[in-house]
């Protein structure tokens, strides 16, 4: 007696895996954000950074050494990596300071400008193309900027400033990021991110002598920001390798309410309309711009 083959049962799509890894990058770049201010009570941003770089360097060598992948750790581009990793440590301090004196949600609408800023400084270093529609993507952004930041209108605070360059910072992070993949693995930069970073921090931290360690009380937030960190951008990195970038940048954009949401609930933070429209304006921009890419 011969019975009929058993049904497969399908899978989640490729869409609702993307949107199980973006919340996972959501959840993990909040709590790191609700960790690094309590963390701020005792550490500067250079400590903080120390502590989340050593973080990772312990995971990403211990995945290594599981894996066997010493062979990916070569000096290969080492001085686009350095600049990397310097662009990478500036914006992330920034980042870091900005969010313990401004409202959460003005934080993440400012570092969504960094795509932005890729369109604009791509041609100056990669010698890429400046079509008609990155340069109106990157005027309308701007308009998102002005009415987030209002000039005039509100004290252009040192959070602001700190805010809206971290997301160049970071733009620099992305242009150098693009550059290394094609021929170094993720392993390696990886490595060399958390390794650098964690040099980069101890100097900095500690140029006066007065490295400050966590209390008993903060060890579990210092380790927290490290494996935050990491999980978030595996989870994007996740994310993007299963759906296109057009699916998983609404996706990120659920970062900017979450963080109103957070920052008015543990923070009593007001909601500024000016902020959700100007980051609405500004993913607009980039959401235009990266469908217009994948047409083309």
């Amino acid at each position: 007696m011969t019975h009929p083959p058993a049904l497969e049962t399908p899978g989640p799509s490729p869409t609702l895996r993307a949107a199980m890894w973006m919340v996972g990058a959501i959840v993990s770049f909040l709590t790191m954000a609700v960790a690094g201010r309590v963390l701020s009570a005792e550490l500067d941003t250079f400590e903080i950074m120390t502590w989340r770089s050593v973080t990772g360097l312990v995971i990403v060598v211990g995945v290594v050494a599981m894996r066997g992948a010493w062979d990916q750790i070569n000096l290969l581009h080492f001085r686009l990596q350095l600049f990397r990793n310097i662009a990478h440590f500036t914006g992330q301090n920034l980042w870091f300071y900005a969010i313990t004196v401004i409202p959460l949600a003005q934080v993440f609408a400012l570092e969504f400008t960094a795509p932005l800023w890729v369109l604009v400084l791509s041609p100056l270093i990669l010698g890429e193309q400046m079509t008609r529609r990155r340069a109106i993507a990157a005027l309308v952004g701007f308009a998102g900027i002005l009415l987030i930041t209002r000039p005039g209108a509100q004290a252009i605070s040192p959070g602001l400033v700190a805010a809206a360059l971290c997301a160049i910072a970071f733009a620099g992070t992305i242009i150098s990021t693009k550059v290394l993949t094609r021929d170094v693995s993720v392993f390696g930069i990886l490595f060399w991110l958390t390794l650098m970073q964690a040099v980069f921090g101890v100097i900095c931290g500690g140029y006066d002598l007065d490295f400050a360690l966590p209390s008993a009380a903060l060890w579990p937030y210092a380790v927290l920001v490290g494996l935050c960190g990491l999980f978030a951008h595996f989870c994007l990195t996740t994310a993007l390798s299963i759906a296109p970038a057009s699916v998983v940048s609404p996706m990120d954009f659920l970062r900017l309410p979450s963080a109103a949401i957070v920052g008015l609930l543990v923070y009593n933070e007001a909601l500024d309309p000016f902020v959700l429209l100007g980051a609405a304006i500004i993913f607009g921009a980039n959401y235009a711009n990266i469908r217009g890419e994948s047409r083309a």
